[in-house]
């Protein structure tokens, strides 16, 4: 058993940026390079289009509202999806046809990690959102989504038909907001550094063993 105290790392980012999709496949192979420094991994909402109502709208409004047209986001498409191809991963841009406000997704990963299953949960979204061209924004995939990963399915749909946390999350979203993050996925080392965006493996290892020795020195 390690006696290093435990990097503490939060990851915050959202279940339909594709960035985030490739980020947490890229902070999974980085804590496989340091497998002797333990890391306590949280992972924390993000709000990458909070104006998508809680119903969510066509994939065709959302990319010409923040895009400018349909046509304009197809370059942008074929880059991310050579760099999540590159990692093992599927990106399938034409899939999607509707694009959900994500703040069920995220109650969802926050009581996954009730049974230490948030990492699960968050790819099991993130698969079918990109993979599959899920409609998040359907409370019976969400509840199809939770039993895939072990969760009660009849549980689930209860707690989705309220409020529950959602004034949590979205405070907590709003911290990261008010802490200067923009930009998703953003890497928080020991609550002291941030790095944004979808770092390569080995310079996030790099860091982890870094910070990690400095918060051991220090104690």
């Amino acid at each position: 058993m390690s006696a290093l105290k435990p990097l503490v790392l939060d990851v915050v980012s959202d279940v339909v940026c594709p960035w985030c999709y490739i980020g947490k496949k890229r902070i999974e192979d980085a804590l496989a390079l340091v497998p002797d420094v333990p890391v306590q991994l949280n992972w924390r909402p993000f709000f990458l289009n909070p104006w998508v109502p809680r119903e969510g709208i066509t994939r065709d409004e959302y990319l010409t509202q923040k895009f400018g047209s349909v046509e304009a986001y197809k370059s942008i498409a074929g880059r991310v999806g050579e760099a999540a191809r590159a990692e093992g991963l599927e990106y399938n841009a034409q899939l999607v046809k509707r694009q959900p406000n994500t703040i069920d997704c995220h109650r969802l990963i926050h009581w996954a990690g009730a049974i230490g299953k948030s990492a699960e949960m968050k790819q099991r979204l993130m698969e079918l959102y990109f993979r599959d061209g899920g409609d998040l924004t359907d409370a019976n995939v969400l509840v199809q989504a939770a039993r895939d990963i072990g969760l009660d399915g009849d549980d689930v749909k209860k707690r989705l038909a309220t409020d529950e946390d959602v004034e949590l999350i979205s405070g907590n979203a709003q911290e990261a907001a008010e802490k200067g993050i923009s930009g998703v996925p953003t890497f928080v080392f020991a609550q002291k550094y941030a790095v944004s965006g979808a770092q390569d493996p080995q310079a996030l290892a790099r860091a982890i063993r870094q910070v990690s020795a400095e918060i051991n020195q220090a104690a």
